[in-house]
């Protein structure tokens, strides 16, 4: 009888899983350009912005239906791995390397000009991030290990650099952030503590509440580690995803789940994302995406269990910020919509 009651609940199981699996598609909506997007930006259902190589981007205007796709004057051989959108005409682009360079546009991209530069040697950006009020940080990868960080309070209109020379800050040899999404540090919504970044490479670890965390994630090689953090909507909760991006099918250590608590607890998922994966979102308290070079995976429990819905490369996800929708992007300029029918 005990084994009649475990082959229904595992029945059970299999159907809601499939059930899930059958309602959750993804539909290109654009490809076939010479570009590879890793910035995405979405302000609404209806308002989405994304940025990539080539010195290119793109903007929506009605929930991906139709997109304009723009060449910034000036800078067409330019990598432009991140994007922040505040409406369907200010937006915020970042180029990554010598000289790292941020640009704005308020009129929906016909022209941009630069709000931030700097041509430190082996400056790279990496990732920006912003609160509600415009409040946002720019974060690069270490100059002389000492980590790189820039600020702004006027939604990117004029920034600040703090010389973080700071043990502190102190990053190991071989330590850095991925570009690979423009997701690997997030405003928490904690007015002590506001900041939440990953590292990735020979080392990779979590750094909340002034303190560092090593992940329990695959590292040891430059090509390993965090590649993006996603935290919930009341705030308690963060999620990480990384892995080997030389590796993109393995599942060994790319996903760990985390209590922002006053003493941060770690929880590795019982069936991680299905490979390598280099951006994660929140679509509700309990459901998240991934995506990266070796598909998308759906999870339901919090990500706990994932559940690949997709083959498909993308580099990044994102639901928008005020509404439902969730859009993906990756190279050949694919953007795509999550359909959850």
């Amino acid at each position: 009888m005990h084994l009649l009651k475990q082959l229904f609940f595992i029945s059970l199981l299999l159907i809601t899983i499939n059930g899930f699996a059958q309602k959750a598609i993804i539909n290109i909506l654009d490809s076939g350009r010479k570009t590879s997007i890793r910035g995405l930006s979405v302000v609404n259902d209806d308002i989405v912005w994304a940025s990539g190589s080539n010195g290119t981007v793109a903007r929506s205007t009605d929930g991906g239906k139709t997109f304009e796709w723009l060449t910034v004057a000036g800078y067409e051989k330019r990598d432009f791995r991140d994007i922040e959108a505040f409406d369907a005409n200010t937006a915020l682009i970042m180029g990554i390397a010598e000289p790292a360079i941020i640009l704005k546009t308020k009129d929906g991209g016909k022209s941009w000009y630069k709000v931030f530069e700097d041509t430190t040697k082996g400056m790279f950006l990496d990732a920006m991030d912003f609160d509600e009020s415009g409040n946002g940080v720019v974060i690069g990868d270490p100059i002389n290990n000492q980590m790189f960080k820039a600020f702004t309070q006027d939604g990117g209109s004029h920034w600040f650099t703090l010389q973080l020379v700071d043990p502190l800050f102190k990053l190991n040899e071989g330590e850095a952030f991925f570009a690979s999404s423009g997701t690997n540090i997030k405003h928490t919504g904690n007015k002590d503590y506001p900041l939440l970044h990953v590292t990735g490479g020979t080392f990779s670890r979590l750094f909340y509440r002034e303190k560092y965390y090593t992940l329990p994630l695959l590292q040891g090689k430059e090509s390993t580690g965090a590649n993006s953090v996603a935290i919930n909507a009341n705030e308690k909760k963060a999620i990480v995803v990384g892995g080997d991006f030389t590796s993109d099918t393995s599942v060994k250590d790319n996903c760990i789940l985390i209590e922002l608590k006053k003493e941060t607890t770690f929880l590795k998922p019982q069936t991680p994302p299905h490979g390598y994966r280099s951006c994660v979102e929140y679509i509700t308290n309990n459901k998240l995406i991934t995506c990266g070079t070796s598909g998308v995976d759906i999870s339901n429990d919090g990500g706990m269990n994932w559940l690949l819905i997709s083959s498909q490369s993308f580099h990044v996800c994102q639901k928008a910020k005020k509404g439902s929708k969730v859009f993906l992007a990756g190279a050949n300029g694919k953007i795509a919509i999550l359909e959850q029918k």
